[in-house]
Parts: C-alpha cells; structure tokens; sequence
C-alpha cells in the first residue's frame, strides 16, 4: 500500500478556516492576557535615561535573494509607523514589555503597507510585514541587558537567505505575528529600562538605557558554525553563546548556549563549503 496523503490541519483546509484559526489564537491571547495580572509597559517619556547599555542598528533595505525590493520599500514605512510606539518606553522594575501591546495591529488603514513576511518556511508578503526587524533588534540589546526574556519564537529552521552583512549570529532572530506570537521582556530587576527606537535613510537604529548601571556586561558570540549535508540536504548547524562578564573584574562569571542551530538551507548551496554527515 502507498503512503497516505497527509491530513491537512484546519488552517490549511481553506482561507476562510485559515481566519478563523487566526481569530481563536488572538482571542485565547486576549484572554490570558487579562488572566495573567501581568502590569505592560505603556508610560513612555521623551527625556532619555541616562545610562547607554546597548546601541544597535540595522540596513532596512536588504537584497535578499529574489526577494521584490518594493517589498522593502514598504517595510521602511512600517518600520517607522511601528517604532513611533515604541520610542521612549519605559520597563520599570516589574512590568513586561510586550510588542504587539505597544504597536497594536498593523493593517492598512493605520498606514502600514505590504512587506516580506515568512510563511510556513518560505518568504511571502503580508500588509504590515517587515516587523520582525524590529524585533530582531529589541532582542539582540535585550540580549546584552539583564531584562528577562518571556516570549520568543524562532523562524531558524530554515536559512532562507545567504548572508549579506551579517553582524549578529544566526539563529537570534525572532518571529512575530499579531496578536499570538509575540515577543516579550519582564523586567525582574529594580532598574528602569528604556528603549529607543527610531529610523534614518538606511537603518533601524536603537538604544537600550537605565537610570543606572549594571554590574555586568555580555557578550554573544556564535561558535561551530558550518554547513552539513545530511540525506541529501544541505542544513546549517552551530551554537550561540552567551558570556556574562564582570565589569570589574573583566572576568566570565557565567557561560551559557542559548541557542542550536540546525537549519534546512533553502537558497542556492553550489558556493558554500559543505561537509557531508
């Protein structure tokens, strides 16, 4: 007997299931949310904190692979509609800092326009695409802060694209999509936080402060990185640690990898350097 087709999930069966699914996922948020007691971040202040505990910034308008560069174009606009509710925000001792609490839904009639979205492993487009940029950003100075991360999702099975000016690891990336896949912080120390985040021409840019300093300071580095032939597909494998390193001392207090990679290479291979496993 031949293999059995596989069952479509519900989402799957038609755009209209594909809605509804959608609408459970937010609602059972909503729901939990108001369950949580969780206190969310919303004051937000033009008056900068005055200790800088990361600045990051990153090229808006990439080339990746085919990808319609109009796409990316209108990721720029909604870059900047989305970091216009988030500039200045603060995340006192205690409160959690939730994305999409901040920037709410991006559709088209609050501005924002059609940018490349990941859909099931594969590059797409969608009204308000583009956001998981931002987020990118949040968590790499998250990552270099004392703010406990509390919601992350990955989108790193798969390496859609071939680098191009890479300047953090692959694999500390994030996936969003309103309202259930959110990307969270929980301030669980007794500082402020404050993020900055804003656009030029050419770059998301961000800062990280706090109205004091922390007594360390971290590094993240990737490590093993390579290319693996594994049943006739080429997967991308390596570590990501983080080092936590005392500001007085200058010596690692903690190691630790925060991250495996193992992701199917979607793209042209026929340049990498591949081992076979």
């Amino acid at each position: 007997m031949g293999n059995k087709k596989q069952r479509k999930l519900f989402c799957e069966i038609s755009p209209l299931t594909y809605k509804i699914s959608v609408m459970k996922c937010r609602t059972i948020k909503h729901i939990r949310d108001f369950l949580s007691g969780s206190k969310f971040s919303r004051e937000r202040t033009e008056e900068k904190l005055p200790v800088v505990i990361y600045r990051h910034k990153s090229l808006i308008r990439r080339r990746l692979g085919n990808v319609d560069m109009t796409l990316q174009e209108n990721k720029a606009t909604n870059l900047r509609i989305a970091s216009g509710s988030l500039d200045g925000i603060l995340i006192k001792p205690g409160e959690t800092f939730s994305f999409w609490h901040l920037v709410g839904n991006p559709v088209a009639k609050r501005g924002y326009l059609e940018g490349l979205t990941i859909e099931r492993g594969n590059p797409s487009k969608g009204v308000g695409g583009g956001m998981c940029q931002m987020t990118n950003l949040i968590h790499w100075m998250a990552l270099h802060s004392d703010l406990t991360v509390t919601e992350h999702h990955h989108h790193d099975r798969f390496d859609l694209f071939p680098d191009f000016g890479r300047k953090v690891p692959f694999g500390t990336g994030t996936s969003v999509m309103y309202n259930y896949l959110d990307y969270r912080l929980t301030n669980n120390t007794d500082r402020t936080y404050q993020l900055l985040i804003y656009t030029d021409s050419e770059h998301l840019c961000g800062e990280l402060r706090s109205d004091k300093e922390q007594t360390v300071s971290y590094h993240i580095k990737s490590e093993n990185e390579r290319f693996v032939r594994e049943d006739g597909e080429v997967f991308r494998l390596g570590e990501v640690f983080r080092e936590t390193v005392d500001v007085v001392t200058g010596n690692v207090v903690l190691r630790e990898c925060i991250r495996k990679n193992h992701a199917k290479v979607m793209y042209d291979t026929s340049a990498l350097t591949i081992e076979e496993g």
